[in-house]
């Protein structure tokens, strides 16, 4: 046999060491049969949360499956996201890595895809049919989102806009491009502001009004704030009793 042909004999061999043998053992044993062979499959650093388990691929994977949810809720059953209304959407999630992204060293580990949301393959919550009762056969557009079903509990408006905050807002930015503040000489402040809890007790008469000097009524707030800071009182300055 000539040196030619022993080479490659030895580089068939070694092929099916590779492709049959090592996938074999590791398949039976775990990813620590074979030390070192994580390297050669390696598609990119986990994330720091999850670094210690960068040679333990079965930590996460299952041979021939994949990522199974079952797998990540065995480390996160102990993370509470029922009482935050923007995490709540966890409880009907069906598919982890439709969001979480592993392998890119982190970065894309905590994105949220609001996409996901319209797909009831990954996602079994309730959408938004085209007349406005919630539906799990909704089309799978934005408009079918229910926004303040996750954001109501920090709506910076605080009601006063409404439900429909893709009216203002897209899932890229929620920043308004168009949205204009009033002249700060603007004396209706309560079309958009609602004056906290405190205002609608003794504290008031007791505390606020005695503080700015003023005795105006809770609606007119240009009478003793100021709109660089709410701290900021008229003929006081900025003001902290707490």
């Amino acid at each position: 046999m000539s040196g030619s042909r022993i080479l490659y004999v030895i580089f068939a061999l070694a092929l099916a060491l590779l492709v049959v043998v090592v996938p074999l053992k590791t398949h039976m044993s775990g990813s620590s049969a074979i030390k070192g062979w994580t390297s050669l499959a390696d598609p990119g650093p986990l994330s720091p949360a999850h670094a210690r388990f960068q040679a333990d691929c079965e930590t996460c994977h299952t041979p021939h499956k994949g990522v199974e949810p079952v797998k990540c809720i065995a480390c996160h059953a102990g993370t509470d996201f029922g009482t935050k209304a923007s995490t709540s959407f966890h409880a009907n999630a069906t598919q982890c890595t439709s969001c979480h992204i592993e392998h890119d060293g982190g970065t894309s580990l905590a994105r949220m895809e609001h996409k996901a949301l319209l797909d009831p393959t990954l996602w079994r919550g309730p959408l938004l049919a085209s007349n406005g009762q919630l539906s799990t056969a909704a089309p799978a557009t934005v408009d079918a989102l229910d926004c303040a079903s996750c954001h109501a509990a920090r709506d910076p408006h605080q009601g006063l806009f409404g439900k429909d905050c893709k009216s203002c807002h897209t899932l890229t930015d929620w920043k308004v491009a168009a949205f204009r503040h009033p002249s700060v000489n603007s004396t209706q402040c309560a079309e958009c502001h609602k004056a906290p809890p405190s205002h609608f007790m003794m504290h008031f008469k007791m505390v606020s009004q005695r503080v700015a000097k003023s005795r105006a009524p809770v609606n007119q707030c240009v009478a003793c704030h100021t709109t660089d800071s709410w701290n900021n009182i008229r003929n006081v300055g900025l003001y902290d009793h707490h």
